[in-house]
């Protein structure tokens, strides 16, 4: 695995290293002795699937608080989607501030997403499917999110959002500080 940090401190694009020969190639997509050595979280307690039908569909921002921060570690195995996470850690000198990954079955890539990282992403093509591993437990008393089009994040989707849950659509905007 070759693991290669992004402008905001935690996340981390994870991508194969290929050993191949003439029947395709072997890699390891995680490892979690590497996975601590780099600092990062091992993520293994689920392992979820979400299959998308149409290119635009939006997915997020999902985080969960304390006692249930998790870590993510999410790939595309089908089709193509932008990745996005947003530094929501109180105090962060990037607090708010966004990272965002072409994850997709042709790239092979993975995005690393630690704790109090907001993920999301919109699907850019029809018939994408994510995986992800997770840190912790899906618990829905901890369960926050931001609302994708919240202007304080200025987030830029590459396409309009053809389908999203009514609870992804009816976050609370943030609020601007006075």
């Amino acid at each position: 695995m070759i693991l290669t940090t992004t402008e905001l401190a935690g996340p981390v694009v994870v991508e194969l290293e290929l050993r191949q020969d003439e029947r395709g190639f072997f890699a390891r997509s995680f490892d979690r002795e590497q996975f601590a050595a780099a600092g990062l979280e091992p993520v293994v307690e689920q392992c979820n699937v979400s299959f998308n039908h149409r290119a635009g569909t939006l997915r997020g921002m999902h985080y969960q608080v304390a006692p249930a921060m998790e870590a993510k570690l999410v790939r595309c195995t089908a089709g193509a989607v932008l990745d996005v996470v947003v530094d929501v850690r109180p105090g962060s000198p990037t607090y708010l501030r966004s990272v965002a990954v072409e994850l997709s079955a042709a790239n092979r890539r993975a995005l690393y997403v630690p704790p109090m990282f907001a993920h999301g992403y919109q699907t850019l093509v029809d018939g994408a499917e994510v995986t992800y591993q997770v840190s912790e437990a899906y618990t829905p008393g901890t369960e926050r999110g931001l609302r994708h089009d919240d202007p304080l994040l200025g987030l830029s989707w590459p396409l309009p959002v053809s389908a999203i849950s009514a609870k992804d659509a009816a976050w609370p905007l943030l609020e601007v500080a006075a």
